[in-house]
């Protein structure tokens, strides 16, 4: 009943639920849009939007699911949508290119400095092999597996995110695994060429 309450007052615009809000997601939020968008900047402004779609759409909200999964949802869907828009805007360069229209692309690694709870690693090198590595898999398997192995969420809770059967999502975290040491595989062997 707790949550429904804090829910109510959200609706309502109180600005004590507000605070709490932050308080309790903000971490959270970032750190799993950091885990899709590994650029400390990026991840910022796409939490920031996370939080502007719960305050405009908190009265849409259903309650059909936990008020957690439900920002875990927008979460993600915020993440993929700006993932998307990017790699829109890297084919539009690519084609400029070949038309000679070329716009200056800035030839610094994307990946920024950040310390992830939930990946600790020896130095950003590794840490920008293992995200290219995530990001090179199919998105079904690249959400569950962020959700699972990055911010640590049982299948229950990615089912529940994803709307996916947790056998689905077991399944889905199977073959991000394969894929993953794959990747990395091929990756360390062409290092050693």
């Amino acid at each position: 009943m707790e949550e429904q309450k804090f829910i109510e007052a959200l609706r309502e615009g109180i600005n004590e639920a507000y605070a709490r809000l932050l308080d309790e997601y903000q971490q959270k939020v970032f750190s799993t849009c950091i885990s899709f968008v590994p650029n400390k900047e990026d991840a910022e402004d796409i939490a920031q939007e996370v939080f502007v779609e719960v305050f405009n759409s908190i009265s849409k909200f259903k309650g059909n699911s936990k008020l957690s999964t439900w920002i875990y949802r927008i979460c993600v869907n915020k993440s993929l949508e700006f993932i998307r828009k990017k790699n829109t805007r890297k084919r539009f360069g690519f084609r400029q290119s070949l038309m000679g229209n070329a716009i200056p692309i800035d030839k610094s690694t994307y990946f920024t400095e950040f310390n992830h709870p939930g990946i600790q690693l020896e130095n950003k090198e590794k840490n920008e092999i293992l995200f290219v590595a995530i990001n090179r898999l199919p998105e079904a398997q690249r959400i569950v597996y962020t959700l699972n192995k990055i911010e640590d969420l049982s299948h229950q809770e990615i089912s529940e995110i994803t709307k996916k059967s947790v056998s689905s999502i077991e399944s889905l975290i199977f073959r991000a695994k394969k894929n993953l040491q794959k990747l990395l595989h091929d990756h360390y062997k062409k290092d050693r060429l």
